[in-house]
């Protein structure tokens, strides 16, 4: 009996070791996003399970997850680009989304950024799709251009997420302020409410369309979205080369015309302080097929995830696990 208890325990033991080290294998990787209600949260949980595959998972080949061997990811919701540029910067968050023009004003310290201290350990994993500037308002408003939002009350979004950053760009470019609007700092969902409620007039969001924060208003009410083009557009254009003119179509929202605009690209990024094999085998997870098949299904803005546009309108170095992959991929020399 004596024999048999020593052996039971010297199993427990054993077993209580190799559980202990299975555990230790886990790597957990955060991905800041944004608000709920917008395009970065869904997208950026898409990829988290894309790129995830915790022990005990099925292989790859086996039809189970073509993720990191041992890799938990998780999508953050946050307030946006600039609050997942210091988010990443402080060692908060593993990566996060941002907008091209945030990422590289906090990398190099200029733009809106100036008098900060660049940001100089962000790194680029991909460029992921372009984002395009709604303004959208009642559609009975009377508002039909950027100039019209003079003395109205306007959301520009929360201080701290790429809209906001942008929505103060544009009202320069046509010649107004956040002192000539009644500002408001209010996240897509919310804002949606106020418009509908008659608490503001029009509010600024930055991102992939569809938007399910702006498709639910549209399937409610009568909205239209504000043209952002003409002499503002061009100066925007010129002035800062993120931005591009660019239309959101007719099928985006219910009953919502075919809209001019300009846009931005979303891309992915993280810290150099990130291990180089991880962030390559993240990278390579990102664009396997099967991780194709996910973003073709999981959201609408999925299908212009692409290998061949990984590398569009990147102004910040890439990490270096990231590198090798495009270089292995022939998308880098």
């Amino acid at each position: 009996m004596q024999i048999f208890k020593t052996a039971a325990l010297t199993a427990a033991i054993a077993f209580g070791l190799t559980t202990t080290a299975h555990a230790q294998e886990l790597t957990f990787f955060t991905i800041g996003t944004g608000g709920t209600a917008a395009t970065y949260y869904p997208v950026g949980g898409v990829i988290a399970n894309a790129i995830s595959s915790p022990p005990g998972s099925r292989a790859c080949d086996e039809g189970g997850s073509c993720g990191v061997p041992g890799l938990i990811a998780s999508a953050v919701s946050s307030r946006g680009s600039v609050d997942n540029v210091n988010a990443i910067n402080s060692g908060l968050r593993n990566s996060g989304f941002a907008q091209s023009d945030v990422a590289y004003w906090a990398y190099t310290g200029t733009g809106t950024m100036d008098g900060q201290a660049p940001a100089e350990k962000l790194r680029a994993i991909a460029a992921l799709f372009p984002e395009h500037i709604h303004l959208v308002v009642m559609a009975d408003s009377g508002i039909n251009s950027v100039a019209d939002l003079a003395g109205k009350r306007v959301s520009l979004d929360e201080p701290g997420s790429g809209t906001y950053v942008d929505a103060n760009l544009i009202l320069s470019a046509y010649g107004l302020s956040s002192d000539t609007v009644t500002a408001e700092a209010l996240k897509p969902d919310a804002a949606s409410d106020a418009l509908r409620n008659g608490q503001i007039d029009a509010f600024f969001f930055v991102g992939g369309y569809p938007t399910g924060a702006i498709v639910e208003l549209a399937s409610a009410v009568d909205i239209k979205l504000v043209p952002i083009d003409g002499d503002g557009a061009a100066k925007l254009t010129e002035e800062f080369g993120f931005f591009s003119s660019s239309d959101i179509p007719d099928t985006a929202y219910e009953g919502v015309a075919n809209t001019t605009t300009v846009a931005v690209g979303a891309q992915w990024i993280t810290s150099s302080d990130e291990d180089e094999e991880l962030v390559y085998q993240i990278t390579k997870a990102l664009w396997n097929d099967n991780t194709r098949t996910l973003l073709d299904v999981g959201h609408a803005k999925g299908a212009s995830i692409n290998k061949e546009t990984a590398l569009d309108g990147i102004g910040i170095p890439l990490h270096a696990g990231a590198e090798r992959f495009y270089r292995e991929a022939g998308l880098l020399q």
